[in-house]
């Protein structure tokens, strides 16, 4: 299993970013967590398949149709283990 830390930018906040993420990674079976920074960013982590972390790493430069994503920056972490993908 493998993890990652995607810090997204942009329009991100207050257009169901967190909600619609957390709904895709639950389609590719992913665990972990979408939350909101207070600098306007969305962080997400997420652990699961390497071919499902690809998918949603491009699904997050798109992100649900009201974000304007800018730019996604993705981290490797040491293997996390979640139970299920939340919303924090």
């Amino acid at each position: 299993m493998a993890s990652a830390r995607f810090l997204v930018s942009g329009l991100v906040q207050g257009v169901y970013f967190r909600a619609s993420t957390q709904a895709r990674a639950q389609q590719l079976g992913l665990s972990g967590y979408a939350k909101n920074l207070a600098d306007g960013r969305v962080e997400v982590i997420a652990s699961g398949d390497m071919q499902a972390l690809a998918q949603l790493e491009a699904w997050l430069q798109q992100g649900p149709p009201a974000a304007e994503v800018e730019s996604v920056l993705r981290e490797e972490l040491a293997e996390q283990r979640h139970d299920g993908f939340s919303r924090r």
